[in-house]
């Protein structure tokens, strides 16, 4: 939402209530009733063949490493300019329109393969091109690979989870209570990978194919996508000759409640858009949209 709003009562912390939504919008919460039973699966082969070509142009220009990574996740954060209503999340049996853009992927702490692994929330602006989405993730990077001091949110579970089963159950069940009522500390809700707009997992990096990434039952995450490798099709093209062409094939789980299937199309037809155009995301959106009242 625009700076200029300011809370109500019924508004959490992260994000505002939607109170202009279709009623029967507002009571399928009620029917769908968790996060994991109300997800729905999809899958899509994108043609990647400009993209992949952008790419390359852009590391000849010195952005070393950018990959496609960083332009799922700018395609993504322009598809949420136009079309917000991705970036929602339901608790409580209501819906909420989140204020930020929070991704979360996961990283080495290290460049060596036995180094351990740290899922990380970056914030994003709606306005951001795909470099700002690169730098954004290397100084995130950097930042986790040069840090001397512990404290990360993993850190924060693994001393919980040395405490007795009952404890951490009792536990468990008292921060659901929080997130229910929205009486989470806005640390917490800043550090959490749980409570985030996107979870990002990159196959493609280990040459494997993507999986479902489930969405859990504690925390605000509405959508989560995996990466697979690109790989080769050899397809028919206008003048009637056989091109190779590049593919990568996305597995993403997505909160039913947040929007209808049309919205997800158009969604989807966005994303495909930008894979034919990728040199949109190479300068900032005209405009951005705001979700409804």
């Amino acid at each position: 939402m625009a700076n200029s709003y300011k809370h109500r009562s019924g508004d959490r912390k992260e994000g505002r209530l939607l109170r202009s939504l279709p009623a029967i919008s507002k009571f399928i919460p009620y029917f769908l009733r968790d996060r994991d039973g109300a997800g729905i699966l999809y899958e899509e082969d994108f043609d990647v063949s400009a993209a992949d070509k952008c790419l390359r142009q852009e590391r000849v220009n010195g952005y070393k490493n950018i990959g496609f990574l960083h332009f799922f996740i700018a395609a993504y954060i322009r598809c949420l300019s136009m079309l917000p209503g991705l970036n929602r999340f339901v608790v409580g049996r209501k819906i909420y329109a989140r204020d930020e853009i929070d991704i979360v992927l996961t990283v080495k702490r290290s460049e060596t393969l036995e180094s351990s692994d740290a899922r990380v929330k970056i914030r994003f602006d709606a306005s951001d091109t795909i470099f700002d989405v690169y730098r954004k993730i290397n100084d995130k990077i950097d930042e986790i690979r040069t840090q001397e001091v512990s404290g990360s949110f993993e850190d924060l579970m693994e001393s919980f989870s040395r405490a007795p089963r009952l404890l951490i159950r009792l536990g468990v069940l008292v921060i659901r209570v929080m997130d229910y009522f929205g009486w989470l500390p806005q640390n917490w809700i800043d550090r959490s990978p749980l409570h985030a707009s996107l979870l990002v997992s990159d196959a493609g990096t280990l040459k494997t194919a993507p999986s479902y990434i489930q969405l859990g039952t504690v925390g605000t995450l509405p959508v989560t996508l995996s990466i697979g490798p690109r790989h080769h099709v050899y397809e028919m093209d206008k003048t009637g000759l056989v091109a190779d062409t590049k593919h990568i094939v996305c597995k993403a789980v997505i909160d039913n409640r947040i929007a209808d299937a049309r919205y997800y199309s158009q969604f989807l037809n966005a994303m495909r858009y930008i894979f034919q155009h990728p040199e949109i995301l190479e300068r900032s959106p005209s405009r951005v949209v705001e979700d409804v009242g």
